[in-house]
């Protein structure tokens, strides 16, 4: 890996989850991590307090208004952003016969408008300096689509088309813009799933396990990469084989 001691990455729900294991490859590797939470603030210190320079920030990323208050607090702090991972997001599963508009609004807006805000607001500071990282996580359910999640998988879809359309404006600003779709990680979200699904699930993937935070956190930590200049545009999917 190329020396980052000197960069600056904020990770949207960075505290939980495969972000924290995100937040945590970065911080690793020297980058100053700011660590972006909307309701778990002590997982996130937690991290911040393991590597110097770390800072915490609460926000709902499905605000415009907490979107811009963020990035001013993370400028400020830092002066400077690398990465942007737009990692956060939620779930409000049902069948949409009976999926309220409000259910699917607040998808919606987390998940994939959340992305266009912090990615509007850092793609001008980052093309101002001629280069910058933007990693958005979408999931293999964007990929596939599935049955109660028809919020979810709208979402995390829309974020390919975000992903691709964002590196053709960015590509000759020294700015890469790319996606990473986990399949199904061993995380919070996944242990609500009953146990009998989620063995039917398992069953269903090739390497016959979930898969790991870090396994996601590992593609992440690649892509930020200031080595990784000629990749944009670009999905890597880590499912265990799940979607080919």
């Amino acid at each position: 890996m190329t020396d980052m001691t000197d960069q600056v990455a904020l990770v949207t729900g960075g505290g939980r989850g495969i972000g924290a294991a995100i937040s945590r490859r970065l911080a690793g590797h020297g980058m100053r991590v700011a660590i972006g939470y909307s309701n778990s603030p002590d997982a996130a210190k937690q991290i911040a307090d393991e590597y110097q320079g770390c800072t915490v920030h609460q926000g709902d990323i499905g605000s415009k208004e907490d979107c811009q208050r963020v990035v001013d607090e993370v400028m400020e702090q830092h002066e400077r952003i690398d990465v942007l991972v737009n990692n956060a997001g939620i779930t409000a599963d049902r069948m949409m016969h009976k999926m309220e508009p409000d259910d699917w609004d607040r998808v919606i807006q987390v998940n994939l408008s959340g992305a266009f805000y912090l990615s509007r607001l850092v793609y001008t500071h980052m093309s101002e300096r001629g280069s910058g990282r933007i990693v958005n996580i979408s999931s293999v359910i964007g990929e596939q689509g599935n049955m109660g999640q028809a919020n979810y998988a709208a979402a995390k879809s829309g974020l390919f088309g975000l992903t691709m359309s964002l590196a053709q404006e960015a590509a000759t600003k020294g700015v890469t813009v790319n996606c990473v779709a986990p399949g199904y990680i061993e995380t919070d979200m996944v242990a609500g799933v009953p146990e009998k699904v989620l063995d039917k699930i398992i069953s269903g993937i090739p390497m016959r396990r979930l898969g790991q935070p870090d396994e996601v956190a590992r593609v992440v930590e690649f892509l930020a990469d200031p080595d990784s200049a000629y990749i944009t545009g670009q999905v890597y999917s880590i499912n265990g084989g799940l979607a080919m």
